[in-house]
C-alpha cells in the first residue's frame, strides 16, 4: 500500500516556474512507476508525465513536453515535477499516480494503469 500526498501548487502568472512534490509513504516506493495527471474543471483528467521506478526512463503528453521535468528521489520517498513556462491551459487540479503494471510505458498514459493516487494540488495560472 502507498499513501500519497502532493503539495506545491499555487497561484502564478503565465510564464512562471512552480514545483510540485509527492510524498509517499510505504517501504516499497522504489517499486513503483509514478505518474502526473492533472483535470481542468469540466474535463476528463489527463496525463502529464511519469517515470519509471528508477526514474532513468520519463515520458510526457505532447502538450508539456519541454517545459516540464518529471523526477523522483527514492531516498526521499518523493516525486516531483517541475513545470516551467506556465501557460493558462496548465490551470488544473494535480494528482501524483503509483502504478506497478508490467510493459512501462504501454498503457502508462492512462489513468487505469495506476493503483493509487494521491489527492490532488491546485495550480492556477493567470494570464
Amino acid at each position: 500500500q502507498v499513501q500519497l500526498v502532493e503539495s506545491g501548487g499555487g497561484l502564478v502568472q503565465a510564464g512562471d516556474s512552480l514545483r510540485l512534490s509527492c510524498a509517499a509513504s510505504g517501504r516499497t516506493f522504489s517499486s513503483y512507476s509514478m505518474g502526473w495527471f492533472r483535470q481542468a474543471p469540466g474535463k476528463e483528467r489527463e496525463f502529464v508525465a511519469a517515470l519509471t521506478r528508477s526514474g532513468g526512463t520519463t515520458y510526457y503528453a505532447d502538450s508539456v513536453k519541454g517545459r516540464f521535468t518529471i523526477s523522483r528521489d527514492n531516498a526521499k520517498i518523493t516525486v516531483y515535477l517541475r513545470m516551467n513556462s506556465l501557460k493558462s491551459e496548465d490551470t488544473g487540479v494535480y494528482y501524483c499516480a503509483a502504478g506497478s503494471r508490467g510493459n512501462w510505458p504501454v498503457g502508462a498514459d492512462k489513468s487505469g494503469w495506476y493503483d493509487y493516487w494521491g489527492q490532488g494540488t491546485q495550480v492556477t495560472v493567470s494570464s
